[in-house]
């Protein structure tokens, strides 16, 4: 959780909210076709909650932000230019939502899609 006290008051941001930021980042960018999960649990637990920031990890370091993403990429991509783009990404509307600064953006590919030929 990230804290910051102004003049008038303490503002906090959630993790879940840098999540929902991140995840709708992520789904954006070219080339990723969805968001996994990091290990079979989180899986079979998604499968009954239907979590929106799905496939995201965040980890505060003091004042700094670390954010992990699980992504799926669309077969036939370049993968590394994919992942760069992503990861850049998320790093500046996660910087430019909260104002804080993001120390990484790891990308993790879980997963390649082939899209439906007709």
């Amino acid at each position: 959780m990230t804290d910051e006290i102004t003049s008038i008051g303490r503002i906090t941001i959630s993790p879940r909210a840098i999540s929902t930021i991140a995840c709708q980042a992520a789904m954006q960018s070219y080339g990723v076709v969805g968001m996994t999960s990091k290990n079979l649990a989180d899986g079979i637990v998604h499968v009954f909650a239907r979590d929106p920031r799905h496939g995201v990890q965040i980890n505060s370091l003091g004042d700094q932000i670390a954010i992990d993403l699980f992504v799926i990429i669309e077969y036939g991509t370049r993968i590394s230019s994919v992942a760069a783009s992503v990861a850049n990404s998320v790093r500046y509307q996660v910087e430019r939502a909260i104002g804080l600064p993001v120390a990484a953006v790891n990308v993790h590919v879980q997963d390649l899609r082939v899209s439906d030929i007709d």
